[in-house]
């Protein structure tokens, strides 16, 4: 068993002996979600480097840290692809449900494509509070989970072929888009995602470098923490407070388990 793998296993909280097939993926999605934030912090911090087999192990494996799509989604692919999986990267346009467009700043999110049985599907632990824990399949059907339901759509524009939907548990009454994604065009090597890594840290419209966001499932609803406030859903109830920078600060360490100063 490879460093990374055992290294993995270890920050989700997974046995060394759990065979990691399939039928087990809804489970690794699971640990993965409650245990690595959804975080921009390094990207405030101004202390983001080219994106690595190592600097992601050191990020999030050594230094306890998080990230956003393109960190989770890319150690998590490292990590199927060490226990067999037949899967690869692809890039997707997000929508922005306030202006009711497709962000402006281009194919930014990253998400794993899976393939079983001959099957396709969409596998993604790196979209803030919307995951879906379990692999979503190309065929249209729904797959519901913890956090909602969720389904994918076949469609043809000029953005992509199939759109990922969801609805989310306690928050959602109608289906929403999430994004929108190519899937002829993959990515077998994590270095060729650096220009997503590049658009979100530099561009004028990127929602991820102006203030700082950590948010986390956990195991009855979800927290989300701002440099103004911190919100967390408990069986569907929601509660927020504002909070200080020093608040902020104790916050990150004790809730997220990440050092920030």
């Amino acid at each position: 068993m490879s460093n990374l793998n055992v290294q993995f296993r270890q920050r989700i909280g997974l046995a060394e002996n759990v065979a990691i097939t399939f039928d087990t993926l809804n489970t690794v999605l699971e640990k993965t979600a409650r245990a690595l934030a959804f975080e921009n912090l390094p990207i405030i911090a101004k202390e983001t480097t080219r994106l690595t087999k190592e600097y992601l192990i050191n990020k999030i494996i050594n230094k306890q840290g998080g990230g956003l799509c393109y960190d989770l989604n890319s150690i998590l692919y490292l990590f199927l692809k060490e226990n067999g999986f037949n899967c690869s990267l692809i890039r997707g346009i997000t929508f922005n449900h306030e202006k009711q467009a497709w962000n402006t700043i281009g194919r930014t999110h990253v998400a794993i494509l899976l393939t079983h049985h001959r099957q396709l599907y969409i596998v993604d632990t790196g979209f803030g509070g919307n995951l879906p824990l379990a692999p979503v399949p190309f065929n249209g059907e729904v797959v519901t989970s913890d956090n909602g339901e969720f389904r994918i759509e076949k469609v043809e524009n000029e953005l992509g072929d199939y759109i990922f939907h969801m609805k989310l548990k306690h928050k959602d009454r109608d289906w929403k888009i999430g994004y929108v994604f190519d899937s002829t065009v993959k990515y077998e090597n994590i270095e060729d995602l650096n220009e997503v890594q590049t658009i979100i840290v530099e561009h004028q419209n990127s929602p991820f470098n102006k203030r700082p966001l950590v948010t986390r499932l956990t195991d009855n609803g979800s927290v989300t923490l701002t440099d103004t406030s911190l919100t967390e859903w408990v069986n569907g109830k929601e509660s927020k407070r504002e909070i200080s920078a020093e608040d902020f600060e104790k916050i990150v360490n004790e809730r997220f388990g990440i050092k920030y100063h």
